[in-house]
This record gives structure tokens, C-alpha cells and sequence, in this order.
């Protein structure tokens, strides 16, 4: 994936994250053990940063480690984080841990994607939801945005789709504003103009809720959708890891799906004993 920066020097860069975080350049100071002059300066392309200080300010700001690469080749300064393939004998580790994490969560499902929402890894939870979902879209890379919002996917299943698909393009619209990413934003634009199909507004209320079941607790919205008849319903997680040091495990996710009732976890576990 990837980024597209201005070409304006880092200076400008900092700022524009800086202003994202809305955090004032004497907070940014304090922050960094710096100064406001030093930073303002650094931000009018006054004053050229040091490595170091590019690394502290992309701590102190949250920048993704992707972007961090990027403030240092602008600031004149090698990558610092490496970007190695997941299928690299150096990332066996990594695989490994995935796939006991998945397998750990059966019968529920469980899920890797990368940053492109490319699926890297699924347990057999999600294998079964996915069961009759066309073809071409299960052709490699599998992509989890496609498979959940196109016609011939999972979308003609899911009871609550005006909400979970709404939730999805926001949480897509939200990672294009922090990446940038041109391949991300044509992804965005391709499954946001898939045609939502009509049982979307005849099973729910008008706004998007199941008119079917009984609602479920409202501390998360739910996943209800269809699976040999059943009515299923998930509560949704999300996890990444913590202080990657590789641009490839920085955008690693994790999505789980707790079954949000009884029936859901007794189907699961009837069917994937």
C-alpha cells in the first residue's frame, strides 16, 4: 500500500499531523522535550530535525509506522522500520502465533487482514460464514471489505446491513484519512457503489435494525446474519500489535466475533465441535 505525501518538505507534514491530533505546538513541545520556538521552526522549514526528533514527534503525534518511514526519507533520513513479507522465514513467529490465536477462538470466528483489508489468515468460524459466497470473491487476495458488502458475498445475509454497512465505510473513511492511501481510497469507492440488496429494507426498521429477533445488548453493534436457516448475531473486536517494529505487523488486524447470545454459540459449537 502505498502513501502519498505532498511534496513539501516534513515540516509542513508534522504540522498536518499535529494539527490532526489538535495538539498545540508547546503541548507537542512538552511532549517531545523540545520547544515551541524549536517546533515551529521545524514546521516553516527553519530548522531541519534531527532523526532523532522526527522519531520523537511521530511517537508523541501517533503517526503509524508506515508514515514514520515516510517523515524520514522527507526529512533526509533512511526508513527506520523494515517492511518484510509475511511468507519471510523471518515472520514464522509471527504466522505461527496467528494461526494458535484463531484456532484458540474456534468455534467462534476469527480473522486476520492486513492493511488493505486483504484477509491474511481465517479460522474455520469464518470459513463457515462464509460458506456461499461466490467464487470470484474467494479467489486470492481474498479482500473482507468485498466479500461483506458485495451482492453475490455476504451482504444479501446480513439482517442489520444499512448499519453494519454504514459502520464499515466509516471505519474505511477513517483509515484513508490517517493513510492516504490511493489503493485504499479506490477500494472505498468500489464497495460503497455496490448496490444494497432490497431484503436490506423489508427485515429491518427503517434504520437499518433487525425487525426479526430480539435486540441484542446496545454497548456494540451487532453482526446479525444468516447461516442454514439461523439467525446469528456477533459482537465485533478488533486488535492489533502493540509497538510493531515491521511496517507488515503495524497493519496486521485482528477482528473477533463474540456470539452475542445463547442460540449463536450453541449453533457455533454444534457445528464446529
Amino acid at each position: 500500500m502505498t502513501t502519498v505525501f505532498p511534496d513539501t518538505g516534513v515540516g509542513p507534514l508534522l504540522r498536518d499531523w499535529r494539527e490532526r491530533r489538535r495538539i498545540s505546538q508547546l503541548d507537542l513541545a512538552l511532549r517531545a522535550d523540545s520547544s515551541a520556538r524549536h517546533i515551529s521552526f521545524i514546521e516553516t522549514g527553519r530548522s531541519r530535525p534531527s532523526e532523532d526528533m522526527v522519531l520523537r514527534l511521530a511517537e508523541q503525534l501517533d503517526i503509524p509506522v508506515r508514515e514514520r518511514n515516510a517523515l524520514l526519507v522527507m526529512a533526509g533520513y533512511a526508513p527506520r522500520y523494515a517492511q518484510t513479507p509475511l511468507d519471510d522465514p523471518a515472520m514464522a513467529s509471527v504466522r505461527d502465533g496467528l494461526d494458535r490465536l484463531l484456532a484458540g477462538y474456534e468455534p467462534y470466528p476469527a480473522l486476520v487482514v492486513d492493511g488493505r483489508y486483504d484477509v491474511v489468515a481465517v479460522n474455520r468460524g469464518i470459513a463457515l460464514l462464509m460458506e456461499g459466497v461466490a467464487e470470484e470473491l474467494l479467489t486470492p487476495p481474498l479482500n473482507a471489505m468485498r466479500i461483506t458488502l458485495h451482492p453475490a458475498g455476504l451482504a444479501p445475509r446480513i439482517r442489520n446491513l444499512a448499519e453494519w454497512r454504514a459502520d464499515l465505510l466509516t471505519q474505511m473513511e477513517r483509515q484513508i484519512a490517517l493513510v492516504r492511501s490511493p489503493e485504499l481510497r479506490t477500494l472505498y469507492e468500489e464497495v460503497a457503489a455496490y448496490p444494497v440488496p432490497d431484503r436490506a429494507d423489508r427485515d429491518t426498521d427503517g434504520r437499518g435494525a433487525d425487525r426479526t429477533r430480539e435486540r441484542t445488548p446496545s454497548f456494540a453493534l451487532p453482526l446479525v446474519i444468516e447461516h442454514g436457516g439461523q439467525v446469528l448475531s456477533f459482537i465485533a473486536s478488533i486488535a492489533t500489535f502493540n509497538t510493531p517494529m515491521d511496517v507488515t505487523v503495524a497493519e496486521l488486524a485482528i477482528e473477533t466475533f463474540l456470539p452475542a447470545d445463547r442460540e449463536t454459540a450453541a449453533y457455533l459449537r454444534e457445528r464446529l465441535p
